[in-house]
Protein backbone atom coordinates (compact mmCIF):
# COMPACT_ATOMS: atom_id res chain seq x y z
CA UNK A 1 0.00 0.00 0.00
CA UNK A 2 1.29 3.10 -1.02
CA UNK A 3 2.37 5.07 2.38
CA UNK A 4 2.25 8.90 0.66
CA UNK A 5 -1.76 8.14 0.61
CA UNK A 6 -1.73 6.48 4.32
CA UNK A 7 -5.13 8.15 5.86
CA UNK A 8 -4.13 7.57 9.67
CA UNK A 9 -2.86 10.48 11.94
CA UNK A 10 -1.66 8.97 14.98
CA UNK A 11 -0.43 12.81 16.89
CA UNK A 12 -1.06 14.27 19.85
CA UNK A 13 -4.68 16.12 19.70
CA UNK A 14 -4.27 15.70 16.10
CA UNK A 15 -7.62 15.46 14.54
CA UNK A 16 -8.38 12.22 12.17
CA UNK A 17 -9.61 11.53 9.27
CA UNK A 18 -12.48 10.21 10.36
CA UNK A 19 -13.90 11.28 14.03
CA UNK A 20 -15.85 8.35 14.52
CA UNK A 21 -18.14 7.79 17.91
CA UNK A 22 -19.06 11.47 18.99
CA UNK A 23 -21.73 12.14 17.51
CA UNK A 24 -23.66 12.60 20.56
CA UNK A 25 -21.54 15.16 22.29
CA UNK A 26 -21.11 17.12 19.24
CA UNK A 27 -25.06 17.30 18.62
CA UNK A 28 -25.13 18.21 22.33
CA UNK A 29 -22.95 21.09 22.19
CA UNK A 30 -24.99 22.52 18.80
CA UNK A 31 -28.10 22.18 21.38
CA UNK A 32 -26.03 24.13 24.31
CA UNK A 33 -25.30 27.34 21.42
CA UNK A 34 -28.56 27.44 20.07
CA UNK A 35 -29.96 27.48 23.90
CA UNK A 36 -27.20 30.16 25.46
CA UNK A 37 -28.08 32.73 22.39
CA UNK A 38 -31.60 32.68 22.82
CA UNK A 39 -30.88 33.52 26.30
CA UNK A 40 -31.69 30.07 28.01
CA UNK A 41 -29.91 29.41 30.64
CA UNK A 42 -27.36 26.18 30.42
CA UNK A 43 -24.48 24.44 32.04
CA UNK A 44 -21.04 24.84 31.19
CA UNK A 45 -19.20 21.91 29.79
CA UNK A 46 -16.49 19.21 31.15
CA UNK A 47 -15.05 16.39 29.55
CA UNK A 48 -13.15 13.78 30.94
CA UNK A 49 -11.50 11.01 30.56
CA UNK A 50 -8.24 8.69 29.65
CA UNK A 51 -5.51 9.55 27.85
CA UNK A 52 -5.45 8.75 24.18
CA UNK A 53 -9.53 8.68 24.21
CA UNK A 54 -9.65 11.81 21.88
CA UNK A 55 -10.86 14.53 24.68
CA UNK A 56 -8.52 17.22 23.04
CA UNK A 57 -9.67 16.30 19.45
CA UNK A 58 -13.26 16.62 20.38
CA UNK A 59 -12.78 20.05 22.45
CA UNK A 60 -11.04 21.49 18.85
CA UNK A 61 -14.38 20.11 17.16
CA UNK A 62 -16.19 21.79 19.87
CA UNK A 63 -14.67 25.29 19.16
CA UNK A 64 -15.23 24.30 15.67
CA UNK A 65 -18.89 24.25 15.94
CA UNK A 66 -18.53 27.49 17.77
CA UNK A 67 -16.99 29.42 15.15
CA UNK A 68 -19.28 28.29 12.91
CA UNK A 69 -22.17 30.17 15.39
CA UNK A 70 -19.91 33.18 14.53
CA UNK A 71 -18.87 32.95 18.25
CA UNK A 72 -16.14 34.35 19.62
CA UNK A 73 -13.42 31.52 20.87
CA UNK A 74 -10.20 31.15 22.89
CA UNK A 75 -8.30 28.15 24.15
CA UNK A 76 -5.63 27.67 26.62
CA UNK A 77 -3.53 24.62 27.96
CA UNK A 78 -4.01 24.28 31.74
CA UNK A 79 0.02 23.35 33.06
CA UNK A 80 1.30 22.71 36.68
CA UNK A 81 2.12 25.20 38.87
CA UNK A 82 1.45 28.02 36.10
CA UNK A 83 -1.19 31.07 37.16
CA UNK A 84 -4.61 31.15 34.83
CA UNK A 85 -4.37 34.78 34.61
CA UNK A 86 -2.02 35.28 31.29
CA UNK A 87 -3.19 32.33 29.23
CA UNK A 88 -6.54 33.01 29.84
CA UNK A 89 -5.78 36.76 28.88
CA UNK A 90 -4.59 36.04 25.91
CA UNK A 91 -7.34 33.28 24.88
CA UNK A 92 -10.05 35.95 25.63
CA UNK A 93 -8.27 38.80 23.50
CA UNK A 94 -8.35 35.77 20.61
CA UNK A 95 -12.20 35.84 21.75
CA UNK A 96 -12.97 39.26 21.53
CA UNK A 97 -10.86 39.78 18.01
CA UNK A 98 -13.22 36.80 16.44
CA UNK A 99 -16.08 38.05 18.06
CA UNK A 100 -15.62 41.52 16.03
CA UNK A 101 -18.44 43.51 17.89
CA UNK A 102 -19.78 46.67 15.79
CA UNK A 103 -19.88 49.13 18.95
CA UNK A 104 -15.62 49.55 18.77
CA UNK A 105 -16.10 51.80 22.04
CA UNK A 106 -18.00 48.67 23.61
CA UNK A 107 -15.03 46.86 22.36
CA UNK A 108 -12.18 48.88 23.27
CA UNK A 109 -13.50 49.59 26.63
CA UNK A 110 -13.60 45.51 27.14
CA UNK A 111 -10.30 45.36 25.90
CA UNK A 112 -8.74 47.56 28.24
CA UNK A 113 -10.41 45.68 31.13
CA UNK A 114 -8.65 42.55 29.97
CA UNK A 115 -5.22 44.24 29.47
CA UNK A 116 -5.22 45.77 32.71
CA UNK A 117 -6.41 42.06 34.36
CA UNK A 118 -3.28 40.30 32.35
CA UNK A 119 -1.05 42.89 33.73
CA UNK A 120 -2.39 43.28 37.46
CA UNK A 121 0.97 43.45 39.44
CA UNK A 122 2.80 40.22 40.66
CA UNK A 123 4.20 39.66 44.27
CA UNK A 124 7.61 41.37 45.02
CA UNK A 125 9.90 38.60 45.08
CA UNK A 126 9.20 38.08 41.18
CA UNK A 127 9.21 41.82 39.90
CA UNK A 128 12.43 41.65 38.49
CA UNK A 129 11.89 38.16 36.40
CA UNK A 130 11.75 38.07 32.60
CA UNK A 131 8.50 37.02 33.15
CA UNK A 132 6.82 40.09 35.08
CA UNK A 133 8.11 42.33 31.82
CA UNK A 134 5.99 39.79 29.26
CA UNK A 135 3.18 42.63 27.44
CA UNK A 136 0.11 41.25 26.23
CA UNK A 137 -0.36 42.17 22.67
CA UNK A 138 -3.86 44.34 23.12
CA UNK A 139 -3.60 48.08 21.34
CA UNK A 140 -5.93 50.19 23.79
CA UNK A 141 -4.86 51.76 26.91
CA UNK A 142 -5.61 49.59 30.45
CA UNK A 143 -8.66 50.57 31.59
CA UNK A 144 -7.99 50.40 35.86
CA UNK A 145 -10.17 49.72 38.77
CA UNK A 146 -12.39 46.65 37.07
CA UNK A 147 -11.14 43.22 37.10
CA UNK A 148 -7.96 44.01 38.31
CA UNK A 149 -7.96 43.92 42.39
CA UNK A 150 -5.43 40.93 42.48
CA UNK A 151 -8.05 38.64 43.84
CA UNK A 152 -8.26 36.36 40.76
CA UNK A 153 -11.72 34.98 42.12
CA UNK A 154 -13.36 38.90 41.98
CA UNK A 155 -11.17 39.41 38.82
CA UNK A 156 -12.58 36.85 36.97
CA UNK A 157 -15.92 37.46 37.65
CA UNK A 158 -15.66 40.87 36.82
CA UNK A 159 -14.15 40.20 33.49
CA UNK A 160 -16.41 37.13 32.69
CA UNK A 161 -19.37 39.40 33.20
CA UNK A 162 -18.08 42.55 30.98
CA UNK A 163 -16.92 39.84 27.94
CA UNK A 164 -20.19 38.63 27.92
CA UNK A 165 -21.86 41.70 27.98
CA UNK A 166 -20.28 43.00 24.79
CA UNK A 167 -21.31 39.39 23.56
CA UNK A 168 -24.59 39.76 24.35
CA UNK A 169 -24.57 43.52 22.44
CA UNK A 170 -23.23 42.05 19.30
CA UNK A 171 -25.64 39.05 19.59
CA UNK A 172 -23.28 36.34 19.73
CA UNK A 173 -21.65 34.28 22.16
CA UNK A 174 -18.12 33.67 24.02
CA UNK A 175 -16.57 30.20 24.17
CA UNK A 176 -13.18 29.68 26.20
CA UNK A 177 -11.97 26.32 25.95
CA UNK A 178 -8.92 24.99 28.98
CA UNK A 179 -7.25 21.73 28.03
CA UNK A 180 -5.95 20.02 30.81
CA UNK A 181 -8.06 21.54 32.85
CA UNK A 182 -7.08 19.03 36.12
CA UNK A 183 -3.11 21.15 36.27
CA UNK A 184 -5.41 24.59 36.98
CA UNK A 185 -3.65 26.00 40.63
CA UNK A 186 -6.53 25.54 43.35
CA UNK A 187 -7.16 29.17 43.34
CA UNK A 188 -7.71 30.14 39.65
CA UNK A 189 -10.32 26.55 39.78
CA UNK A 190 -12.34 28.14 42.60
CA UNK A 191 -12.22 31.31 40.11
CA UNK A 192 -13.38 29.95 37.36
CA UNK A 193 -16.60 28.21 39.57
CA UNK A 194 -17.07 31.26 40.77
CA UNK A 195 -17.24 32.90 37.25
CA UNK A 196 -19.47 30.67 35.52
CA UNK A 197 -22.08 30.22 38.78
CA UNK A 198 -22.42 34.29 37.75
CA UNK A 199 -22.55 33.92 34.65
CA UNK A 200 -25.86 31.55 35.26
CA UNK A 201 -27.11 33.66 37.66
CA UNK A 202 -27.61 36.47 35.21
CA UNK A 203 -27.72 34.52 32.18
CA UNK A 204 -25.25 35.88 30.18
CA UNK A 205 -23.37 34.30 26.76
CA UNK A 206 -19.93 33.15 27.75
CA UNK A 207 -19.28 29.28 28.46
CA UNK A 208 -16.39 26.95 29.84
CA UNK A 209 -15.60 24.36 27.75
CA UNK A 210 -12.94 22.19 29.85
CA UNK A 211 -11.13 18.64 29.05
CA UNK A 212 -9.34 17.01 32.08
CA UNK A 213 -8.31 13.31 33.55
CA UNK A 214 -11.17 11.58 35.20
CA UNK A 215 -10.43 12.92 38.80
CA UNK A 216 -11.29 16.58 37.19
CA UNK A 217 -14.62 16.62 38.76
CA UNK A 218 -12.76 15.38 42.56
CA UNK A 219 -10.88 18.80 41.94
CA UNK A 220 -13.65 20.84 40.83
CA UNK A 221 -15.83 19.61 43.77
CA UNK A 222 -12.92 20.20 46.17
CA UNK A 223 -13.05 24.00 45.45
CA UNK A 224 -16.09 24.41 45.77
CA UNK A 225 -19.06 22.22 47.06
CA UNK A 226 -21.53 23.58 44.33
CA UNK A 227 -19.37 22.56 41.05
CA UNK A 228 -21.70 19.77 40.04
CA UNK A 229 -24.37 21.61 39.51
CA UNK A 230 -22.37 24.49 37.47
CA UNK A 231 -21.11 22.19 34.76
CA UNK A 232 -22.03 18.53 32.91
CA UNK A 233 -19.94 16.37 32.99
CA UNK A 234 -19.10 14.23 29.03
CA UNK A 235 -17.57 11.01 30.51
CA UNK A 236 -15.16 10.45 26.81
CA UNK A 237 -14.21 6.35 26.77
CA UNK A 238 -12.91 4.04 24.40
CA UNK A 239 -14.85 3.78 21.04
CA UNK A 240 -17.77 0.50 20.59
CA UNK A 241 -16.40 -2.10 18.24
CA UNK A 242 -19.33 -0.16 15.39
CA UNK A 243 -17.52 3.33 15.81
CA UNK A 244 -14.18 1.98 15.60
CA UNK A 245 -14.37 0.01 12.59
CA UNK A 246 -15.93 3.64 10.89
CA UNK A 247 -12.82 5.03 12.11
CA UNK A 248 -10.49 2.60 10.52
CA UNK A 249 -12.65 1.96 7.18
CA UNK A 250 -13.86 5.09 6.47
CA UNK A 251 -11.11 6.76 5.82
CA UNK A 252 -9.38 3.70 3.96
CA UNK A 253 -12.63 3.93 1.79
CA UNK A 254 -11.56 7.43 0.73
CA UNK A 255 -8.33 5.84 -0.73
CA UNK A 256 -9.92 3.35 -2.37
CA UNK A 257 -8.96 0.41 -0.29
CA UNK A 258 -10.47 -1.31 2.78
CA UNK A 259 -10.22 -4.28 5.70
CA UNK A 260 -11.73 -7.07 6.09
CA UNK A 261 -14.15 -7.70 8.65
CA UNK A 262 -11.35 -10.69 10.01
CA UNK A 263 -8.96 -7.53 9.88
CA UNK A 264 -11.39 -5.02 11.58
CA UNK A 265 -12.17 -7.75 14.58
CA UNK A 266 -8.07 -8.47 15.10
CA UNK A 267 -7.61 -4.70 15.05
CA UNK A 268 -10.41 -4.27 17.98
CA UNK A 269 -8.54 -6.44 20.00
CA UNK A 270 -5.18 -4.91 19.80
CA UNK A 271 -6.46 -1.13 20.50
CA UNK A 272 -9.23 -2.43 22.46
CA UNK A 273 -10.96 1.18 20.97
CA UNK A 274 -8.92 3.78 22.10
CA UNK A 275 -8.63 6.27 19.21
CA UNK A 276 -4.95 7.03 19.48
CA UNK A 277 -4.44 3.20 19.38
CA UNK A 278 -6.59 2.68 16.29
CA UNK A 279 -4.73 5.86 14.46
CA UNK A 280 -1.26 4.30 15.39
CA UNK A 281 -2.28 0.33 14.91
CA UNK A 282 -4.08 1.67 11.26
CA UNK A 283 -1.18 3.36 10.37
CA UNK A 284 0.80 0.56 10.61
CA UNK A 285 -1.36 -2.14 8.92
CA UNK A 286 -1.63 0.48 6.07
CA UNK A 287 1.99 0.55 5.51
CA UNK A 288 2.64 -3.51 5.90
CA UNK A 289 -0.29 -4.40 4.24
CA UNK A 290 0.29 -5.36 0.20
CA UNK A 291 -2.48 -4.94 -1.04
CA UNK A 292 -6.42 -4.06 -0.31
CA UNK A 293 -7.87 -5.29 1.51
CA UNK A 294 -6.10 -4.88 4.98
CA UNK A 295 -6.17 -8.53 6.14
CA UNK A 296 -6.22 -10.05 10.03
CA UNK A 297 -2.35 -11.81 8.95
CA UNK A 298 -1.57 -7.63 8.08
CA UNK A 299 -2.48 -6.57 11.35
CA UNK A 300 -0.42 -9.32 12.86
CA UNK A 301 2.55 -8.14 11.08
CA UNK A 302 1.81 -4.53 11.95
CA UNK A 303 0.87 -4.75 15.53
CA UNK A 304 4.92 -5.17 16.58
CA UNK A 305 6.09 -2.06 14.58
CA UNK A 306 2.88 -0.42 15.99
CA UNK A 307 3.62 -1.48 19.44
CA UNK A 308 7.36 -0.20 19.71
CA UNK A 309 6.50 3.17 18.46
CA UNK A 310 4.00 3.47 21.29
CA UNK A 311 6.17 2.34 23.60
CA UNK A 312 8.68 5.01 22.50
CA UNK A 313 6.34 8.00 22.17
CA UNK A 314 3.00 7.32 24.21
CA UNK A 315 4.19 5.14 26.65
CA UNK A 316 7.78 5.83 27.64
CA UNK A 317 7.96 9.67 27.36
CA UNK A 318 5.71 9.49 30.57
CA UNK A 319 7.55 6.75 32.22
CA UNK A 320 10.46 8.99 32.09
CA UNK A 321 9.18 11.72 33.66
CA UNK A 322 8.54 9.78 36.65
CA UNK A 323 11.41 10.07 39.58
CA UNK A 324 13.20 6.40 41.00
CA UNK A 325 10.43 6.22 43.98
CA UNK A 326 7.46 6.86 41.62
CA UNK A 327 8.70 4.12 38.85
CA UNK A 328 8.20 1.82 41.81
CA UNK A 329 5.21 2.38 42.34
CA UNK A 330 3.87 2.18 39.14
CA UNK A 331 6.06 -1.20 38.35
CA UNK A 332 3.76 -2.20 41.75
CA UNK A 333 0.42 -0.70 40.17
CA UNK A 334 0.68 -3.18 36.86
CA UNK A 335 1.85 -5.61 38.87
CA UNK A 336 -1.51 -5.33 40.76
CA UNK A 337 -3.44 -5.44 37.67
CA UNK A 338 -2.19 -7.81 35.79
CA UNK A 339 -4.97 -9.90 36.67
CA UNK A 340 -7.80 -7.28 35.44
CA UNK A 341 -9.30 -8.25 31.85
CA UNK A 342 -7.75 -6.66 29.05
CA UNK A 343 -9.57 -3.25 27.87
CA UNK A 344 -10.93 -1.58 30.53
CA UNK A 345 -12.35 1.52 30.32
CA UNK A 346 -12.22 4.71 32.32
CA UNK A 347 -13.59 3.71 35.99
CA UNK A 348 -13.56 -0.02 35.64
CA UNK A 349 -9.62 -0.24 36.19
CA UNK A 350 -8.42 0.39 39.55
CA UNK A 351 -6.52 -1.24 42.29
CA UNK A 352 -6.26 -0.99 46.11
CA UNK A 353 -3.72 0.92 47.46
CA UNK A 354 -3.25 -1.50 50.40
CA UNK A 355 -2.35 -4.22 47.44
CA UNK A 356 -0.11 -1.80 45.72
CA UNK A 357 1.76 -1.45 49.66
CA UNK A 358 1.81 -4.93 50.40
CA UNK A 359 3.52 -6.39 46.88
CA UNK A 360 5.84 -3.36 48.14
CA UNK A 361 6.60 -4.28 51.52
CA UNK A 362 5.80 -1.23 52.80
CA UNK A 363 3.69 0.91 55.28
CA UNK A 364 0.80 2.68 53.10
CA UNK A 365 1.75 6.08 54.55
CA UNK A 366 5.10 5.92 53.78
CA UNK A 367 3.93 5.47 49.51
CA UNK A 368 1.35 8.76 49.82
CA UNK A 369 4.24 11.01 48.48
CA UNK A 370 4.80 8.69 45.59
CA UNK A 371 1.14 8.19 44.95
CA UNK A 372 0.28 12.06 45.15
CA UNK A 373 3.47 12.94 43.03
CA UNK A 374 2.09 10.58 40.26
CA UNK A 375 -1.13 11.95 40.57
CA UNK A 376 -0.15 15.88 39.95
CA UNK A 377 1.87 14.45 37.19
CA UNK A 378 -1.10 12.84 35.50
CA UNK A 379 0.31 9.20 35.02
CA UNK A 380 -2.36 7.90 38.13
CA UNK A 381 -5.79 9.09 39.00
CA UNK A 382 -8.10 8.26 42.09
CA UNK A 383 -11.67 7.60 41.42
CA UNK A 384 -12.36 6.60 45.01
CA UNK A 385 -10.85 6.66 48.56
CA UNK A 386 -8.49 4.32 48.25
CA UNK A 387 -8.09 3.19 45.08
CA UNK A 388 -5.98 4.29 42.15
CA UNK A 389 -5.56 3.44 38.20
CA UNK A 390 -3.36 4.67 35.22
CA UNK A 391 -4.66 7.60 33.13
CA UNK A 392 -3.05 5.92 30.21
CA UNK A 393 -5.04 2.85 28.65
CA UNK A 394 -2.36 -0.11 28.69
CA UNK A 395 0.25 1.44 30.83
CA UNK A 396 -0.21 -1.73 33.18
CA UNK A 397 0.51 -4.03 30.25
CA UNK A 398 3.97 -1.57 29.10
CA UNK A 399 5.25 -1.92 32.24
CA UNK A 400 4.93 -5.70 32.65
CA UNK A 401 6.16 -5.91 29.15
CA UNK A 402 9.13 -3.75 29.76
CA UNK A 403 10.02 -6.30 32.87
CA UNK A 404 10.35 -8.78 31.01
CA UNK A 405 12.23 -7.56 27.75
Amino acid sequence: MDPVRNPYAPGAGQRPPELAGRDTELDSFDVVLERISRGRPERSLVLIGLRGVGKTVLLNALRSAAVRKQWGTGKLEARPDTPLRRPLAAALHQAVRELAPANREDTSHVLGILKSFALKEVPAKTKTTLRDRWQPGIDVPAVPGRADSGDIEIDLVELFTDIAGVAAGAGRGIAVFIDEMQDLLPDDVSALCAACHELGQQGLPLVVVGAGLPHLPAVLSASKSYSERLFRYARIDRLDPEAAARALRSPAQEEGADFTEEALAAMYEVTAGYPYFIQAYGKGAWDVAPRTPITADDVKVAAPEAEAELAVGFFGSRYERATPAEREYLRAMADVSADLPPGLSMGDAGVSTSEIALVLGRKPQSLSPARDSLIKKGLIYSGERGRIAFTVPHFGRYLRRQATD
